[in-house]
């Protein structure tokens, strides 16, 4: 299974420090917080290293530095039901072996496994598999269909910073909006054929059909 080695953790310099909690703001994982009008790690240990606050600081007041304790994270998929991970996948109308994070590499069947060990959040998910720890862009929309599809409610973020707000995919298209442009060179429902058969492909079987 796909992990992510981290070796880097923000530091926060005080003095340069002007509380204007941007880094809450783009914290993946929720590891940084403003406390008394400073940026502070509470525990430095939830950091995944993605840089995202010493980027976006306008002071300049976070660097990332080289941890003494560089660990991995990762979801050991083989401690969890096949058949359970490939229902969470299919639900989501994706295939357990899509990979969904491309800066981390975490396939969709590993974020299934978080959702089944307890993660309930996308932050949580992330902090778990490192997923959205690299550019933190692309693969938010996959996760918040992996969450969604586990049975957990879309809250917003109680401080109405992050995501939490879903894209229109395929199968949310309405009839009226297909029928409108059926003839315009769209094929709402030959696409969505495709994907639900993509989602359903199994390595095993294609091994097969390939001997």
């Amino acid at each position: 299974y796909t992990v992510k080695h981290v070796t880097l953790k923000a530091v926060v310099d005080q003095e340069l420090c002007i509380g204007c909690k941007l880094c809450e703001k783009v914290c993946p994982v929720y590891a940084i917080s403003v406390v008394d009008k400073k940026a502070t790690l509470q525990d430095d240990h939830k950091c995944r290293g993605c840089a995202n606050c010493a980027d976006r600081c306008p002071r300049y007041a976070i660097k990332m530095v080289e941890r003494d304790d560089p660990f991995d994270v990762g979801v050991d998929v083989s401690q969890f039901d096949p058949e359970k991970i490939r229902e969470i996948c299919k639900r989501a109308h994706l295939n357990p072996e899509q990979v969904l994070c491309y800066c981390v590499g975490t396939r969709a069947e590993e974020v299934a496994a978080a959702l089944l060990s307890g993660a309930t959040t996308p932050e949580e998910v992330s902090s778990m598999t490192g997923m959205r720890t690299g550019c933190t862009i692309e693969c938010i929309q996959p996760m918040l269909r992996m969450v969604k599809a586990a049975g957990n409610e879309l809250h917003p973020d109680p401080n109405g910073y992050q995501w939490y707000g879903t894209t229109v995919t395929a199968w949310d298209i309405p009839e009226a909006v297909k029928e409108k442009y059926s003839s315009r060179g769209f094929y709402f429902d030959e696409d969505r054929r495709l994907l639900d058969e993509i989602a359903e492909i199994r390595v095993n079987d294609s091994a097969k059909e390939d001997q």
